[in-house]
């Protein structure tokens, strides 16, 4: 049994987790069809009446489809317990003492599953549904934690990790909304709406914050352009900002429109297309931007994370990656911050490992730059009292992914054990970048102002969902997938 869970459990055993699946289907199969074939209908007695005599119970039928088996009269309620004889669709009727008269609507599937209301609607045993997907969520989010932290474990800055992330959050909402279907639950059709409703309200439930963030980041980015420059670059958190709360509110502009200022498509009518258009869109709308705003915080989360890491106090070689510097070729208070603390965390390993660290400033020359990166860095490095025989200056370099090439060229040894050090916000990123090129290196994050940070901060953003673009898309395919799935179901209960 000890093994058997720890397969299920085992994030790399796809052929396990896929097994346990079907089978606890098909055990909620069985279930439905073992109970299903009677069914308790639940009457209100409002009136408090205490002979179930005066009750008068028919049913409309042309050919026998149920019977009823048993009847019980209760202080609240009259219960009326039915069996299947044969597949078709009654309605049971039961007329109290005063002429009242209750009217419901069952169906009966060829397994002999008596259904109530809807063609997937309520029947007995079907509290196993949510408890089964309760069951399948809770083994895919252990599996995804597992995952994330062995993978975490072995590179903490892969872009999988922030991908499997944001999935543990989107799965963990699901999990816990799932916990109320679990006690209160009225049929298929019923935890196809709890599903919907889940996206719908965890996308409205981040709207405020979405709000807040797009006019923290529109009052940063009008400080950026003021002392950057006005371009669509520097105005990349307003655009995110406005993208998420319209996505988040188009659902909802689209159904008014439709419901209640359109005549082109009719939404009331159960059996026309326009119902099942609109259902798509709307949930199909919430679903995307709740996946994405789970991809944002967990990019926030990493990010964070990468950047407030302190390495440990083995290293050989610390990298200072390069960026723009000044006319003269002094270095800009962004590289100065980069430069600075690498020299501050070589301190750090001095004072409390007793170990001396080389410095590898990298960077180019740009066409505007009147020496390489690297070479203008190792100036300020000997200005700061740092032995020449402690640097290697690698001076080829035009972006990140150069920056670790090169300076690894430089250094030429094997396994060395590497920091590297850049601004705050691009740490995680740098770390992926090395990653890629199967670069062991742990970042370090040197301050910026936070205007800057966090408009840099967006367009990291962007570059993991473009780094890992083709499983993000996957991932939003399925989920179209599981939308269209579920309208179906809808379909078919109102048809």
């Amino acid at each position: 049994m000890k093994n058997l869970l720890k397969r299920i459990f085992d994030p790399n055993d796809k052929k396990a987790f896929l097994v346990t699946a079907v089978l606890l289907f098909l055990f909620c199969v069985a279930v439905i069809i073992v109970r299903g074939n009677t069914y308790t209908c639940r009457i209100p007695n409002y009136k408090h009446f205490d002979d179930i005599d005066q009750y008068v119970i028919t049913i409309d039928q042309d050919q026998p489809v149920i019977e009823v088996i048993d009847s019980s009269l209760h202080y609240d309620y009259l219960d009326v317990k039915v069996k299947a004889i044969s597949p078709g669709s009654v309605y049971l009727n039961a007329k109290d003492p005063e002429g009242n008269n209750w009217i419901i609507h069952l169906f009966v599937f060829s397994p002999g599953v008596i259904c109530r209301d809807t063609f997937f609607g309520d029947c007995t045993g079907d509290e196993i549904i949510p408890i089964t997907m309760f069951i399948i969520l809770a083994i895919m989010l252990i599996r995804l934690i597992r995952k994330y932290k062995n993978e975490y474990q072995e590179d903490p800055y892969h872009y999988r990790n922030i991908r499997d992330l944001g999935l543990i959050i989107f799965l963990s909402f699901f999990l816990i909304d799932q916990i109320g279907s679990v006690f209160h639950y009225y049929g298929l059709i019923d935890t196809i709406y709890s599903i919907i409703n889940s996206a719908s309200g965890f996308a409205i439930i981040l709207l405020p914050i979405a709000f807040v963030v797009f006019v923290l980041v529109s009052l940063s980015n009008l400080q950026l352009m003021r002392k950057e420059g006005r371009n669509w670059r520097n105005m990349l958190g307003c655009i995110l900002g406005i993208l998420v709360c319209v996505g988040t509110l188009l659902p909802m502009i689209i159904s008014d429109i439709l419901q209640w200022r359109s005549d082109i498509i009719d939404v009331h009518d159960m059996q026309g297309a326009g119902l099942y258009i609109e259902l798509f869109v709307e949930n199909a709308v919430f679903l995307i931007i709740a996946y994405l705003e789970c991809i944002l915080l967990a990019t926030i989360v990493s990010a964070i994370a990468a950047a407030r890491h302190i390495p440990d106090y083995d290293k050989d070689y610390i990298m200072i990656l390069g960026c723009q510097i000044n006319e003269d070729g002094s270095l800009t208070p962004l590289l100065k911050g980069r430069a600075d603390r690498a020299i501050e965390f070589a301190k750090m390993q001095k004072q409390n490992e007793g170990k001396d660290i080389v410095f590898v400033p990298s960077g180019g020359q740009g066409s505007d730059e009147v020496m390489p990166e690297g070479q203008a860095i190792r100036n300020y490095l000997i200005s700061q009292g740092i032995p020449e025989e402690h640097i290697i200056v690698e001076d080829r370099s035009l972006n990140t992914k150069e920056n670790f090439r090169y300076s690894m060229e430089r250094i030429n040894e094997k396994d060395p054990k590497i920091a590297f050090s850049t601004t705050n916000y691009h740490v995680f990123r740098a770390g992926a970048i090395a990653s890629m090129q199967g670069i062991r290196a742990e970042g370090i994050g040197s301050t910026t102002k936070a205007y800057f940070w966090i408009n840099a901060f967006i367009r990291e953003y962007i570059a993991t969902l473009f780094a890992e673009r083709k499983t993000h898309l996957k991932i939003i395919g399925l989920l179209l997938m599981i939308v269209i799935a579920m309208i179906y179901i809808y379909y078919l209960a109102n048809s």
